[in-house]
């Protein structure tokens, strides 16, 4: 049984989008699944939400597993900079600045120098998901990410930003790309 960990971005919530449809496949599966509420978009630091996370350090484990959406990809960067994971996979996610509207809050988050070296000596197994027409988020910020992960993006034609405005209540692919990581 692996702990999974579904990360929102911001505005985000634990029921939104997929993350429901995805905690209930895991859980059929054996799967302890666990979506954080975090502060956003008043009190969102990275201390903030590593505050929260705190509150689930006895689920923190080498086998644990990570899914962070948009905001959630750095901040399980973040993560992975302090605790080992078996597997993180990265939604719509950056580095640096968005280039939105949204970067002032997110600043704590991405804008900052990452420990590459040791998220991946806490992590060896990466997937990075974008679309080639995310509002948010451009595909060069995904292809930073994957480069510096030493792996390619995962490219989905016209998934905009894996939200239910493009359509993304489920999400079949990131469940295969996880299950043999389960």
């Amino acid at each position: 049984m692996a702990n999974v960990f579904i990360i929102h971005g911001v505005e985000g919530y634990p029921e939104e989008i997929w993350f429901p449809w995805l905690k209930k496949e895991l859980e059929q599966l054996g799967h302890n699944v666990i979506v954080p509420q975090f502060p956003t978009p008043e009190n969102q630091t990275l201390s903030s939400w590593l505050s929260v996370l705190e509150q689930y350090k006895e689920f923190l484990t080498p086998a644990t597993i990570f899914i962070g959406h948009s905001l959630g990809a750095p901040f399980v960067l973040d993560v992975l900079e302090k605790y080992p994971a078996k597997a993180a996979v990265l939604v719509a996610g950056f580095v640096g600045k968005a280039g939105n509207q949204f970067d002032e809050g997110m600043k704590t988050f991405a804008q900052k120098t990452f420990d590459w070296q040791q998220i991946k000596s806490n992590c060896q197994n990466f997937v990075v998901f974008h679309s080639d027409n995310d509002p948010y988020i451009k595909l060069e910020k995904g292809q930073e990410v994957a480069k510096h992960l030493g792996i390619e993006v995962a490219l989905v034609k016209d998934a905009g930003h894996f939200n239910t405005t493009a359509g993304y209540k489920t999400f079949d692919l990131l469940l295969e790309k996880i299950k043999p990581f389960l």
